[in-house]
C-alpha cells in the first residue's frame, strides 16, 4: 500500500516515514503544498496523510484542490491546528479524519486501517475474500489449509494489495508501486520472488498469474 506524507518538519517527517516503513507502508514523502499536488497528478496512492500548516499552498488549499478534482482518495488530517474550526472546517473540506499531534503511531496507524476499510466498504478488520484472509495489525495470513502463517513486509504489503482490490489484475509495476517508495531500488523480480514466497506459505492456488497482463486473487464469492 503506497502512502503520500505531507509534513515540512524534518524531524516529524523522518519519525512517520520510518513509522510507515516498518508497518509495511511504501511511502513517498513531500514537505510543501504544491508536491503534493504533483505527486498526486502522476502517481497513484491508496491514502494521504496531510499537514495543514505548509509553506507555499496551505494544507486547506491542498485539501480543497483535492477534492474539486473529485479525487476521492483516503485523506488524514495530521496537525498541531487544536481549535474546534480548524477541525470542523478540515471535516467539512473533505478530510476522513482529523489526528492531532503530538500523537502514538500506533493510533495514526488504527485510524489509517479505519479509514481504509470505511472507504472500502468493510466493517471487519480483516482483508478477505473468503479463500485467504490478511490481518493488517498483525500481518498474518490465512490460506485454504486454516492455519495463520506471518508474512514478511513486502509480503504482506504485495497481498495486501491484491486482496483490496480482488478480482481485479495488477501489473508488475503496479505492485512495485505497491510495496516500493520514491526512490528506493527495485530488486529484479522481486514481484516473482516475493509470489512465490506467499504461495510457499499459502498455497499456489491463492494468487493467479494472468500470462502477460499480471497477477490476482480471486474474486471474493
Amino acid at each position: 500500500m503506497r502512502v503520500l506524507l505531507v509534513e515540512d518538519d524534518p524531524m516529524i517527517g523522518a519519525a512517520i516515514q520510518d513509522a510507515l516503513k516498518d508497518a509495511s507502508y511504501a511511502t513517498d514523502w513531500v514537505k510543501d503544498g504544491q508536491d503534493v499536488l504533483d505527486n498526486l497528478q502522476f502517481q497513484q496512492y491508496d491514502i494521504l496523510l496531510l499537514d495543514l500548516g505548509l509553506p507555499g499552498k496551505d494544507g486547506v488549499e491542498v485539501l480543497q484542490h483535492v477534492r474539486g478534482q473529485q479525487n476521492s482518495i483516503p485523506l488524514l488530517i495530521i496537525t498541531a491546528r487544536d481549535g474546534l474550526e480548524d477541525r470542523i472546517r478540515g471535516l467539512d473540506e473533505g478530510a476522513d479524519d482529523y489526528v492531532l499531534k503530538p500523537f502514538a503511531m500506533e493510533e495514526l496507524l488504527a485510524r489509517m486501517r479505519a479509514v481504509l476499510r470505511r472507504k472500502g466498504g468493510s466493517a471487519s478488520p480483516l482483508l478477505t475474500n473468503g479463500i485467504v484472509s490478511l490481518d493488517p495489525v498483525t500481518r498474518e495470513a490465512t490460506g485454504p489449509i486454516g492455519t495463520p502463517v506471518q508474512l514478511s513486509s513486502r509480503e504482506f504489503a504485495l497481498l495486501q494489495a491484491l486482496l483490496i482490490r480482488p478480482g481485479a489484475i495488477l501489473s508488475r509495476s503496479e505492485l512495485e508501486d505497491r510495496i516500493y517508495s520514491l526512490g528506493e531500488e527495485v530488486e529484479s523480480n522481486a514481484v516473482d520472488f516475493f509470489i512465490h514466497a506467499i504461495r510457499k506459505k499459502l498455497g499456489s492456488e491463492v494468487i493467479k498469474n494472468i500470462r502477460g497482463a499480471g497477477w490476482m486473487v480471486a474474486k471474493s464469492a
